[in-house]
């Protein structure tokens, strides 16, 4: 348990129905022993990571002032530039050596939800950069797609249908981020890192990380590993939503990113979670007498806000006002 399964998915891009099997095969036992895997095989190209890396790092390297002009503590639906330690992961160490970049399924002002105000729905706001928000938006398509092929795969051995991801992953509240670290020598205090301890809120993130490290994922040991960047992958992981719907069979995991010495670190995590109003219960294959369901009903949109409480400062001013 010192180092994490490597997935081969391109079985689930043909209809060969064995293949597809022995993928969602892999994919549970990563998801029961790890809740972390890494995943190869996948459509997204090079030249597309190489494109999106090249824009987040030009962004980051804006004037802050610059930057701050799409402000994510000055909007409601939580979208845009999040300035160094705007997050805290831990709660027991000081706030996170990271600044962000934060964009969702754009809806535009007059969409209805974002009429009604619901929450985390509305426009993305992005920067001012030639190519910018094209590229971000077909990316945010893509990994929207990857996500829920990866969904299908988990149904197999979920015993649910083959579509009950997809019909829940309409027009979803899937976040899509770049994140920037600077070298850890900028940090506030010894005990700051770039990204506290903590489990992803959703149902699965999808990971590119650049080749500076800093990635560690705590095994069912207790003990902390490194998951280093492997070339050409996705590093995968289960989020606490997904721990409810499977009545924890499958695991969300504690990682951390410990800000690397002398150089800065660029990472693009893709979260995907369902359509708001969705919800989230024991799934039926995931509980029986002996396994009743461990956690009560909830929303996508009530867990994911309670935990956007816990991490952010200013959802709880918003919240409090």
């Amino acid at each position: 348990m010192n180092s994490l399964p490597i997935i081969d998915i391109s079985p689930l891009y043909n209809a060969d129905q064995n293949a597809w099997q022995s993928v969602a095969t892999q994919i549970d036992r990563a998801c029961q022993e790890w809740g972390f895997f890494y995943i190869k095989g996948h459509p997204i190209a090079p030249s597309r990571i190489d494109a999106v890396l090249d824009h987040a790092q030009r962004f980051f390297a804006l004037p802050t002032a610059e930057k701050l002009k799409i402000d994510i503590t000055q909007t409601r639906h939580h979208r845009g530039y999040g300035a160094i330690a705007t997050e805290q992961l831990d709660p027991s160490k000081p706030s996170d050596l990271k600044e962000t970049f934060d964009m969702g399924l754009h809806l535009p002002a007059d969409h209805p939800e974002v009429i009604a105000e619901k929450p985390l729905r509305g426009p993305n706001r992005h920067p001012s950069m030639p190519g910018w928000e094209s590229l971000m938006e077909q990316h945010y398509v893509d990994m929207q797609a990857l996500a829920q092929t990866l969904l299908r795969a988990m149904t197999l051995a979920l015993g649910i249908e083959r579509d009950f991801f997809d019909t829940r992953f309409k027009e979803p509240v899937s976040v899509l981020r770049m994140i920037h670290y600077p070298p850890r020598h900028t940090a506030s205090t010894k005990d700051q890192q770039g990204a506290g301890a903590h489990t992803d809120y959703g149902c699965i993130t999808l990971l590119y990380q650049d080749a500076a490290g800093g990635l560690q994922v705590r095994n069912v040991q207790g003990e902390w590993i490194d998951a280093p960047p492997i070339e050409g992958t996705f590093v995968v992981n289960l989020g606490d939503m997904m721990a409810r719907w499977s009545n924890d069979r499958y695991l969300s995991t504690p990682h951390r990113v410990i800000s690397p010495l002398g150089v800065d670190r660029y990472s693009m995590p893709f979260f995907a979670e369902p359509h708001p109003d969705t919800a989230i219960e024991c799934l039926p294959g995931c509980q029986d007498d002996q396994h009743p369901a461990k956690y009560p009903a909830t929303t996508c949109a009530e867990f994911l806000l309670s935990r956007f409480a816990d991490t952010y400062a200013y959802r709880r001013q918003q919240e409090a006002v």
